[in-house]
């Protein structure tokens, strides 16, 4: 506070005097405030939305005729949300992100405390990401693990462009703040271990995912759910596949997470907050926090879900519909 402020204080006529006082130290009067802090149930400036593979294909196969990996450490268009200013977040806590990538490139290594994963779409044999030293095949369909500072390099080695979808942690770690980021000396690691991809940790094979839901007794709505284990290696984000018959519709209730939800094989549509989204391979639509959401099967559809559900269960902040605070 400046030296004069309590006489200022003291001087004060009426509320609007001390009002403008508070206000030129900073200070707001509970009372007197702006906009409403606490509400009856939760709200947020986020909407629904999707995204269509197709036509980011497309814009990044263009994009691919005058820019290389050279220029952009990633050659990748941003599912955003339209909030205010946001040109970035897809819901409050999670980025997604489609990637593409040309024959004879590679994306420079770097790391940051953010944590990564990567649903991939297309890409023939040779294209490979390295984590840590360890190469990683990058085959259609499979999901890959990329946890917090661990160095990531991906490389295309084949015939033709390769493409998938990122999910990241970054809009939570920025609104946490712990950022930090950096660059690999070189841009290039040293591979140091090409393992078994089916046995690793870091990859989760459709082949696999497949046969683990058909193991999976269906759900009264005809569905089928497998919640992969990745809490060891990223801790802040849930991963399940829904496998739903054609004609049969799964919904996720109204719940104070946010979710992300990419089409792994199939058609069908998705229905969140009076938005209807057609869907088919490769499309992503978002559930933000506290909307129900439902896909309807047209044909038989694999359907890969992220959401933030580990972060609000450890805050105590993950809330149904259903099961609203007494």
């Amino acid at each position: 506070m400046k030296s004069t402020t309590i006489s200022e204080i003291r001087a004060a006529d009426s509320l609007d005097d001390l009002y403008r006082i508070f206000n030129e130290n900073c200070l707001t009067a509970g009372w007197h405030k702006k906009r409403s802090s606490l509400w009856p149930e939760p709200r947020t400036a986020f909407r629904p939305r999707n995204w269509r593979y197709a036509e980011a294909a497309e814009a990044m196969d263009r994009a691919g005729e005058w820019m290389s990996t050279e220029d952009a450490e990633r050659r990748n268009l941003l599912m955003f949300n339209p909030v205010d200013d946001n040109d970035y977040d897809t819901v409050r806590t999670i980025v997604c992100a489609y990637q593409m990538i040309k024959p004879g490139e590679y994306a420079r290594a770097h790391r940051h405390t953010a944590n990564a994963m990567r649903l991939i779409l297309d890409a023939q044999e040779g294209v490979h990401t390295v984590v840590n030293g360890l190469k990683l095949p990058m085959r259609a369909g499979d999901f890959l693990l990329t946890p917090n500072w661990h160095w990531h390099s991906h490389f295309n080695t084949g015939g033709a462009n390769a493409y998938w979808i990122d999910f990241l942690d970054v809009p939570l770690v920025h609104r946490l703040e712990p950022m930090f980021c950096e660059n690999l000396p070189g841009g290039h690691q040293t591979v140091v271990k090409e393992p078994d991809p089916e046995a690793s940790p870091f990859v989760f094979p459709l082949a696999a995912m497949r046969a683990r839901l058909a193991s999976t007794p269906r759900s009264p709505d005809g569905s089928r759910r497998h919640r992969i284990d990745i809490e060891r290696h990223i801790p802040t984000l849930a991963v399940t596949y829904t496998e739903i018959p054609a004609g049969a519709e799964s919904a996720t209730p109204r719940t104070t997470a946010s979710r992300i939800f990419a089409v792994i094989e199939g058609e069908g549509s998705a229905q969140v907050g009076g938005h209807d989204f057609a869907l088919t391979r490769g499309d992503v639509f978002c559930a933000p926090s506290w909307h129900a959401s439902k896909v309807t099967a047209a044909t038989d559809i694999l359907v890969l879900e992220v959401n933030d559900e580990p972060t609000l269960s450890k805050l105590g902040f993950l809330i149904s519909d259903a099961a609203r605070p007494a």
